[in-house]
């Protein structure tokens, strides 16, 4: 069985958050060198440092984020409450805005 299409999921991520999580595990795992890492996952070296920063952070403060999960839901609840907030402020009838 021909594994190239599968093999290149992995050394070739397209989406972002998979991209950032190869990289991860490239420079974690591997023990390879940013400057290597950034060419084949196509980073500036710089923003991977950051990205290798803000993830011992993560790590550190226990607040890991899932990686290959898709973030839409997430961000259409947030979407949501923001709009429902949004319609709460503008039922405010003119003298209660006022008054706070």
């Amino acid at each position: 069985m021909d594994n190239t299409r599968c093999r290149q999921f992995f050394l070739e991520p397209r989406e972002t958050y998979h991209r950032q999580y190869e990289a991860l595990r490239a420079f974690f795992v591997e023990g390879r060198r940013l400057k290597e890492i950034a060419q084949q996952f196509g980073y500036q070296e710089s923003s991977l440092r950051v990205l290798v920063s803000n993830f011992r952070n993560q790590v550190q403060a226990h607040n890991l984020r899932p990686f290959l999960f898709s973030r839409g839901a997430g961000d259409h609840r947030d979407s949501l409450v923001s709009k429902r907030r949004s319609v709460r402020r503008r039922r405010r009838s003119p003298t209660a805005a006022r008054s706070t």
